[in-house]
C-alpha cells in the first residue's frame, strides 16, 4: 500500500464550531490523521510518501473557478476586515437559500462566506488553503499511482473531502479529494470509475458533482439522513439526472445499525459495483461508523474493519482509498489500517 501523506495537514487547525447550538471545540482535528500515520509506521504498512504539486487547472476538472479563487483568498480577505481577525477563524452566518440568488458574487465577505458554504460548523482558518490544496495534491497522485502498476494507494490528509461540491464547502471539507481522484483516473484512460463512499454521513458533494454522469458510479452508506448530516440529501430515491439516471445509488441505514445490516448494504452496493464494470475504484474511508465515535449513531467494531477491507479486495479493482471521517481519536488508527491491511492481506 502506498500512501500518499499530507505533511502541511496541521495548518489547518479551527478554534471550534457550531454543534447542535452551541460553540465546541472541533471535533475535525491534526490529532486524527497522527493518529492514523502513527498506526501506519507502528505496522509497516508499506511506503509513505509526500505529493508532487498539481497545477490548479487539475482541481478545475471538479471546482469552478470562481470557488478556487475565493478560497486562495479567502484568510487575507478576512484580515483586512480587520487586522484582529487573525486571532479568530471565519464562519459563515448567512446562506442564498430557496429564492435568494446565488449567480452573483457579493462584495461582502461575510456574504462571500455563506455564498460557498453549507453550515456554520466549518472554520476557515490561517492553514485552510494550505492544507486542503496539498490533500488535493494527494488525491491526485494516488490516482496517478494506480496508472504506474500500484494496485492501491491511501490518501492520509485532512481537512476530509466528500462534502464539498463544485462550488461550496461544508462538513469540514474544502476540496473533493475523492472527485478529484475519479477524475483524475478517467482523464489518465479509465473509462469508467465507481466512488464508494463508506463514511457515516452521506457524501453529498460527491454526488452533487457526478449526478448527471454515466462515467462515474456513485454509492454511499451513510445514516438515513432525515436523522444525520447532511440532511437535505442522500436518500435512497436520488438516483441520478439525464445521462447519470441509474448511476447514483444511495443505501440509507437507521439509527442503531450494526454489522448485519452494514455489511448487507455493502454486499448489495458490491453487487452493483460489479455490475457497472469499473475500471478503477475510489474509497471514501470513513470510519466513523465506529460504536464508539462521538458523532455516530452506528455500532461497528475495530475487527469489522479488517473484514470491509477483504471484502473490498475481492473486487478485484485498482483502488484509492481517501481518508474521510472518524472522531474517535483513540481508536481512529486501528480502524483505518485495519481496512488497509484487510485489503492488502486478502490476496
Amino acid at each position: 500500500m502506498l500512501t500518499f501523506y499530507n505533511e502541511q495537514h496541521g495548518l489547518h487547525h479551527g478554534r471550534g464550531e457550531f454543534f447542535r447550538g452551541a460553540m465546541v471545540p472541533c471535533f475535525e482535528t491534526p490529532a486524527r490523521a497522527d493518529a492514523v500515520l502513527a498506526e501506519l509506521g507502528r505496522r509497516g504498512l508499506g511506503r509513505i510518501v509526500t505529493p508532487q504539486g498539481v497545477p490548479l487547472m487539475s482541481l478545475e476538472r471538479i471546482h469552478t473557478p470562481r470557488y478556487l479563487h475565493f478560497l486562495r483568498h479567502a484568510w487575507s480577505d478576512w484580515l483586512a476586515l480587520d487586522p484582529a481577525n487573525a486571532g479568530r477563524d471565519a464562519i459563515a452566518s448567512v446562506w442564498p437559500v430557496r429564492t435568494l440568488r446565488h449567480d452573483v458574487e457579493p462584495d461582502n465577505f461575510s456574504a462571500k462566506l455563506g455564498l460557498y458554504s453549507m453550515d456554520s460548523g466549518t472554520p476557515l482558518t490561517a492553514g485552510t488553503w494550505t492544507a486542503a490544496k496539498t490533500g488535493a495534491d494527494c488525491a491526485v497522485n494516488a490516482a496517478h499511482a494506480l496508472r504506474l502498476g500500484e494496485r492501491a494507494s491511501f490518501v492520509l490528509s485532512r481537512p476530509p473531502g466528500h462534502h464539498a461540491g463544485a462550488d461550496f464547502y461544508g462538513g469540514y471539507c474544502f476540496l473533493n479529494n475523492a472527485a478529484l481522484a475519479a477524475q483524475h483516473l478517467l482523464d489518465d484512460g479509465a473509462g469508467k470509475v465507481a466512488v464508494l463512499d463508506l463514511d457515516y454521513h452521506h457524501g453529498n458533494g460527491t454526488q452533487s458533482i457526478f449526478y448527471g454522469r454515466a462515467d462515474v458510479l456513485f454509492i454511499s452508506l451513510h445514516a438515513d439522513p432525515r436523522h444525520e448530516y447532511p440532511f437535505y440529501l442522500g436518500h435512497a430515491d436520488e438516483r441520478g439526472e439525464g445521462a447519470g439516471l441509474g448511476y447514483n445509488l444511495n443505501l440509507p441505514l437507521p439509527p442503531g445499525s450494526g454489522a448485519p445490516a452494514w455489511f448487507a448494504a455493502l454486499e448489495t452496493a458490491c453487487i452493483r459495483l460489479a455490475g457497472f464494470g469499473a475500471d478503477a475504484l475510489v474509497v471514501s474511508l470513513g470510519v466513523d461508523t465506529f460504536a464508539g465515535d462521538p458523532l455516530s449513531r452506528f455500532t461497528l467494531h475495530s475487527a469489522d474493519y479488517l473484514r470491509l477491507g477483504e471484502r473490498l479486495a475481492y473486487l478485484g479493482l485498482p483502488t484509492v482509498f481517501i481518508f474521510e471521517g472518524g472522531y474517535a481519536v483513540k481508536e481512529l488508527g486501528v480502524n483505518v489500517v485495519n481496512v488497509l491491511e484487510g485489503f492488502e492481506t486478502a490476496l
